[in-house]
């Protein structure tokens, strides 16, 4: 059987697929995930303010894991270009409370 459609999963996939593009300024949701701790919303906000001067605390939403011992802390920012993002996402690591930001 010779189909033309039916590609080898063993070969790398198309070279032609592009990476999702982000079109700057927008609005940027993320969730950062930490140890749970009455102060770690707090701490988020302070560091996430530093990038985005414009950012509404208001708008956070906060959901405790199962067992209580992590929070995850969803928001939106104003994004303003790539670097703002890497320098945020730096930020936040060195904080040394934040396990991950997706």
């Amino acid at each position: 059987m010779t189909d033309n459609k039916l590609r080898d999963l063993r070969q790398p996939a198309a070279a032609n697929v592009a990476a999702p593009t982000i079109t700057f300024p927008c609005d940027y949701p993320i969730k950062v995930v930490g140890d749970a701790a009455e102060d770690f919303t707090a701490s988020v906000c302070q560091v996430v303010l530093r990038h985005d001067a414009s950012f509404d605390a208001s708008s956070i939403e906060v959901v405790e894991s199962r067992n209580a011992r992590f929070l995850s802390v969803r928001l939106t920012l104003r994004a303003t270009g790539e670097a703002q993002l890497k320098a945020l996402f730096a930020d936040l690591k060195a904080t040394g409370r934040v396990h991950m930001v997706v």
